[in-house]
């Protein structure tokens, strides 16, 4: 029986290996075109990393490094004087800030200011928030001055509210002489300067509050207003029962920062203080964590103590995040 070759024909003379572009200037063309296909292909798959790449070195530089080496010193007796000579101590940082009075009186004030400076700053926030959602000639103008005293450097206001509580010639004491009562020792009393120290975050942080509820109740659908309207509900009843439930994560979320603020509240007790110290009054009337941390770090120079204290505030704040955490689910579970 005959057999048959099945083999490939010959490439003719002159012509191209298959699989390759042909020479000349067509396949010159074609090559250029892998090679920007290619290009393309690594430009996509590595440019997302590229651009997100300098965040994350800032990050390394400026945020984990120093609270890595914060947390190995918090270990270790340091003094300013010698920062390079560590001696080891365990834990005995924290148990010595745990038996200082003046760190639980600091605690103490941090928690009375944040809830004196961050329950009616949010109420207020909420209510200009509710005004500034209804149409209002000059509405932009009303908002853009809202976050006037957010951009306004907290130097500036702490000056300017220390010469509204002065003792002797403020106009708060001016105002409420003409009403009949005595002048009140803003600086050296502990409840009236932690009030004015919380005032000026009031002061700086309530236009802020305000713009976020504002964004999220441009959100809420006007379908939700119209059908209570339907049901002839007032503008007080849609505010019980559709904003605020429509708010309850922008609430949270608010309140978690406030508190986290006022945990690391610095500028203006530090400012308002007479003397210009870190000790948060004569008495140590309205110093905070912060106030302590610099204290004990940059006046004492303990560096080893004020590591401690930094890690303990940084636990707190994880310890509110958990909470928010749990909060969140909870509100979304029975949403």
């Amino acid at each position: 029986m005959a057999t048959h070759d099945t083999a490939a024909p010959p490439v003719k003379e002159g012509g191209a290996a298959p699989g390759r572009p042909p020479a000349g200037p067509a396949g010159a063309e074609q090559r250029h075109r892998a090679r920007l296909s290619r290009r393309w292909q690594r430009d996509m798959r590595w440019s997302p990393y590229a651009f997100v790449s300098p965040f994350f070195l800032l990050f390394l530089a400026f945020g984990l490094f120093p609270l890595i080496y914060t947390g190995w010193a918090s270990l270790h007796q340091v003094e300013m004087t010698a920062p390079t000579d560590m001696e080891w101590v365990g834990l005995r940082n924290y148990t010595r800030i745990f038996d200082d009075e003046f760190f639980w009186n600091a605690a103490k004030n941090t928690l009375t200011i944040g809830v004196i400076s961050t329950v009616p700053q949010l109420l207020m926030a909420m209510g200009l928030a509710h005004i500034l959602n209804y149409k209002l000639r000059g509405s932009t103008f009303f908002r853009v001055t809202m976050l006037a005293p957010y951009a306004t450097s907290i130097a500036a206001a702490s000056l300017v509210f220390v010469l509204l509580f002065g003792r002797d010639y403020g106009m708060i004491n001016w105002v409420l002489d003409m009403v009949g009562v005595g002048p009140i020792d803003w600086q050296s009393d502990k409840w009236p300067s932690q009030f004015a120290v919380s005032t000026i975050v009031i002061w700086r942080w309530t236009g802020y509050n305000a713009l976020i509820y504002l964004a999220a109740m441009q959100a809420i659908p006007q379908d939700l207003y119209e059908s209570a309207a339907l049901d002839g509900a007032s503008r007080w009843k849609q505010f019980l029962h559709v904003t605020l439930p429509s708010l309850r994560p922008t609430i949270l979320f608010t309140v978690v920062v406030s508190t986290i603020g006022a945990t690391q509240v610095f500028g203006e007790p530090l400012l308002f203080d007479a003397n210009k110290g870190a000790s948060g009054g004569s008495e140590h009337q309205f110093q905070t964590l912060g106030l302590y941390l610099y204290e004990q770090g940059w006046v004492n120079q303990h560096l080893g103590r004020a590591s401690a204290i930094a890690w303990t505030m940084f636990l707190i704040l994880i310890v509110v995040g958990i909470v928010n955490y749990v909060i969140s689910r909870r509100l979304r579970a029975s949403s």
